[in-house]
């Protein structure tokens, strides 16, 4: 049995639990009782934003009631998370990367919330990788080709965002390389791309499901890969680590979280719904084309993950010495 179907059987078993636990007038009993929303901290296009639209027809009928996804991007995802934090109608749901969680806290020291405390995981829904890709043009095709370039003159990178995945990936490569580039910052992974496309910019650390469909049309050259295997996709381009960055290893997951106040069953009722919704075989597979691999962990293992990430990601920015605010 892989991790996911444990993942799922140890969902489905919660959930017997707590209907057996249950008393009458419980909140599951009348939860959902209107539309939920799925704000999604990054704009259209991102993994985030791609898992919740293909969920979205499952979860929708299985819950019963309409299930709306609206994008709220910006700040490396702090105006839709704090949107959620915030919330109070317990209908109101954040989708987008662990990093919300995991790096923002260590470089936005003047958020008017507090992410680790305000909002309570659901489940990480699929892991991903970053992609660093360069404009043809470039005539960048390895790794090493890209560092020694940026030895020898001043060169930029772009990213989704300021503290998003590709930008701490990148850091993480030029402090392990003893490499400095220009940060670039846009607003999501997809505006970064069209750029790094059109020679603006001559490289970036982007999603690889966003990239991937434009590196097989030969409009961006695949560099290496964050995580610590490749992609299934692009079996030839090695990660970081394989390209001579020795140890080097940023993975990543889109996850879904509420805020704290939500009532733990309304939590585990969602994550269970959200597991079925990912078990689909036809959908497991959509995903696996962009490099999407479903987790649907319990709520339990993702704040696990969470916490441990958060820690290791805190560490990686006191070293390369980076916050924003």
């Amino acid at each position: 049995m892989n991790a996911f179907r444990r993942s799922l059987t140890a969902s489905l078993a919660a959930a017997a639990v707590l209907a057996t636990v249950a008393a009458p007038g419980h909140a599951t009993d009348t939860w959902p009782s209107k539309p939920v929303r799925l704000v999604v901290a990054f704009p259209a296009g991102a993994p985030g934003d791609i898992v919740s639209r293909l969920m979205q027809p499952a979860l929708q009928k299985a819950l019963g009631q309409p299930v709306v996804v609206d994008n709220k991007p910006g700040a490396g995802g702090n105006i839709g998370m704090q949107e959620v934090a915030r919330a109070t109608d317990g209908h109101t749901v954040l989708v987008g990367p662990d990093t919300m969680l995991t790096i923002n806290p260590h470089l936005y020291r003047k958020l008017a919330f507090r992410p680790m405390e305000d909002l309570v995981p659901v489940t990480q829904l699929a892991s991903f990788s970053q992609e660093l890709v360069c404009f043809p043009g470039a005539g960048i095709k390895t790794l090493p080709e890209l560092l020694a370039a940026a030895k020898a003159k001043p060169m930029s990178y772009a990213s989704g965002g300021p503290g998003v995945p590709g930008h701490m990936a990148m850091e993480m490569l030029l402090a392990d390389a003893g490499v400095q580039m220009q940060h670039v910052p846009y607003r999501g992974p997809s505006p970064a791309m069209q750029d790094v496309m059109g020679g603006m910019v001559p490289c970036g650390f982007l999603a690889s499901p966003t990239v991937g469909p434009i590196i097989r049309d030969g409009k961006l050259v695949p560099i290496a890969v964050s995580g610590s295997k490749r992609l299934s996709s692009q079996p030839a381009v090695p990660t970081v680590a394989q390209a001579g960055i020795k140890g080097y290893d940023a993975s990543f997951a889109e996850m879904m979280a509420m805020p704290r106040s939500t009532p733990p069953a309304v939590v585990a009722r969602l994550q269970v719904e959200v597991a079925k919704a990912l078990a689909a075989p036809e959908l497991r597979e959509r995903l696996a084309t962009m490099d999407l691999e479903v987790v649907a962990n319990t709520p339990e293992e993702a704040a696990r993950r969470l916490r441990a990430e958060h820690q290791r990601w805190g560490q990686v920015a006191a070293r390369v010495q980076l916050q924003l605010d």
